[in-house]
């Protein structure tokens, strides 16, 4: 008889539940929901309340599905700036190595599982940089200058001490622009990549991931150009649809494969008003199989499109990457916005991601690129010195990432009037269900699983986290 075939004649499911579920990891025996509340007052902010027991009342029933299947989830979190890594770096290394186990340890913190990384300057870096600067009128098509200097200072190092804390994290990087040299403009700004320069992108960006991994980062995904219709921000880059095609499917694709890179590539990068940008690229095959998926901010457009590239294209994922939140904050406003449209809604037209914008910021909220780069955006936390203050983002990302462990699968529950909700089947067999009471009174409801019924109720404009 084999050890399982003892196990389950002798100890029934329990003990292989327990296996299965990694050890210390079984739901609960005693039938009780866990609560989490976030209330648009401020008064609860991602507090645990008593723990619900079963029963349902009389009120309508939230019915989570669990045979009902969709994707699985990769991550939650946040974009790693450089500026963002400067301002944690620079904190004392007792209050760092804090924060840190607050934000990526799910047990004695919020549990981000997903970083977004800029692949050399975003706007929110000190300076502007590349992995291969040279003076006006120089050309390196070898890359024999190539160098992660600029990311050993502060990104690199902070990385080293998150992946102490959370080694199963992934990493997805993102372009802002090429090296000014490969760009037809000549600047770092706007303009578009030299179509000679294709090959010398293509080992670039190759490069880049191979250096990370001699520093002990791995990157999981990597998209092709973040916001490539965006020309403002410093850096940045045009790259219209049909030159990411072209450069996916004839140099960045092959280059890649033959590196023999298990890295994710992306399209697009960029807001949810033009998914015809990753459809036109897909409807190519031979571009097409290069690419994992698609990614996209919400600047612009409905988030409900993105559900129309995952039903032409269903065997490609969705990734949702950036979305920020402007100072000043309004929170209330933020909580309901980006709990409905990012938290419930990105997940529930088929995103493996749901990343916020950046990680932090200063109280003048800088660091910021001149000439460019963002002076309204407000991290999810404000790092001065070692004084750190939780901002909108922080509270919206917990009230996932801690409890919807990469792995998680979403799982059917119909979308109530009033009730913005998604839910999810974790690894370890335990349900989530995330919860907004978008309407303007209190909301009386039952939500029920099997034969477990839960009670509850929400206040307006409250976001609840169940966890069974």
């Amino acid at each position: 008889m084999s050890v399982v075939s003892w196990l389950k004649a002798h100890c029934g499911g329990i003990l292989l539940a327990v296996l299965a579920a990694g050890c210390g990891h079984l739901p609960r025996q005693n039938g009780s929901a866990q609560f989490w509340l976030t209330t648009p007052d401020k008064a609860a902010l991602f507090a645990r309340q008593p723990d619900i027991p079963r029963g349902a009342g009389q009120q309508p029933e939230l019915v989570v599905h669990p045979e009902r299947r969709y994707q699985s989830m990769a991550g939650f979190g946040y974009t790693l700036t450089g500026g963002s890594a400067m301002l944690m770096h620079r904190m004392s290394p007792a209050k760092r190595a804090e924060l840190i186990k607050e934000l990526f340890d799910p047990e004695a913190g919020i549990g981000v599982s997903y970083l977004r990384l800029s692949v050399g300057a975003s706007d929110l870096d000190a300076s502007v940089f590349s992995y291969d600067d040279l003076p006006p009128g120089g050309t390196d098509p070898r890359l024999e200058k190539f160098s992660l200097a600029p990311d050993r200072e502060h990104l690199i190092p902070v990385l080293k001490e998150i992946l102490a804390v959370a080694p199963r994290l992934k990493l997805l990087g993102s372009p802002w622009s090429a090296p000014a040299w490969m760009k037809d403009n000549g600047s770092p700004i706007a303009g578009k990549l030299r179509p000679e320069y294709h090959g010398a992108y293509a080992s670039y960006l190759v490069r880049y991931v191979r250096e990370m991994a001699k520093e002990g980062v791995s990157i999981d995904a990597l998209t092709i150009q973040n916001e490539p219709l965006n020309p403002k921000n410093n850096p940045s880059m045009v790259m219209e649809a049909a030159e990411q095609r072209d450069f996916l499917r004839d140099h960045l694709g092959p280059a890649f494969a033959a590196a023999k890179l298990p890295v994710k590539l992306l399209l697009y990068d960029h807001n949810a008003d033009r998914i015809d940008y990753p459809l036109d690229i897909l409807a190519d095959p031979a571009a097409a199989r290069y690419a994992a998926g698609s990614a996209f901010h919400l600047y612009d457009g409905p988030i409900s499109d993105l559900s129309k590239v995952h039903d032409a294209h269903p065997d490609k994922d969705l990734y949702f990457t950036e979305q920020w939140v402007g100072a000043p904050a309004d929170f209330a406003g933020e909580l309901s916005w980006h709990t409905d449209n990012l938290v419930v809604g990105a997940p529930r037209n088929w995103c493996r991601t749901v990343l916020e914008w950046n990680l932090a910021a200063d109280p003048d909220l800088n660091p910021h690129t001149d000439q460019g780069g963002c002076d309204r955006c407000l991290g999810a936390l404000t790092i001065d010195g070692d004084a750190v203050t939780r901002n909108p983002a922080y509270y919206i990302i917990a009230h996932a990432s801690k409890f919807v462990r990469p792995g998680s699968v979403r799982v059917f529950t119909a979308a109530l009037e009033g009730l913005p909700n998604v839910a999810y089947r974790r690894p370890d067999g335990r349900f989530v269900l995330v919860v907004r009471n978008s309407g303007g009174d209190r909301r009386d409801f039952t939500f029920k699983q099997g034969r477990r019924a839960f009670a509850v109720q929400l206040k307006p404009g409250a976001v609840g986290t169940f966890v069974w």
